[in-house]
């Protein structure tokens, strides 16, 4: 008989650009009330969060100019560009 699996027996993923990018963009949509927040089940507007989102991701493509592989930089610019609407609907 297998022995049960709890959430802390699964490793968290980490160092993986593509990932941080997109968990960047998940707190963005957040911040947008595209999604609902997990904790509180409501979609709520936060153009404060979602402009500070989108400058820390604008600060990273400009912080890591010339040093992304060609898919992490376009997942990068689609990530910015997408929310940069987002945030200008807001």
């Amino acid at each position: 008989m297998s022995e049960e699996r709890t959430a802390e027996d699964v490793p968290l993923p980490g160092g993986d650009l593509r990932l941080f990018v997109t968990r960047l963009a998940y707190q963005g949509m957040l911040a947008c009330g595209l999604i609902e927040n997990p904790l509180t089940g409501t979609r709520q507007k936060n153009p404060s969060g979602a402009r500070m989102v989108l400058d820390d991701i604008g600060m990273l493509l400009e912080k890591t100019q010339g040093n992304l592989t060609l898919d992490e930089k376009e997942h990068l610019d689609k990530v910015y560009a997408d929310l940069t609407r987002l945030v200008a609907q807001l």
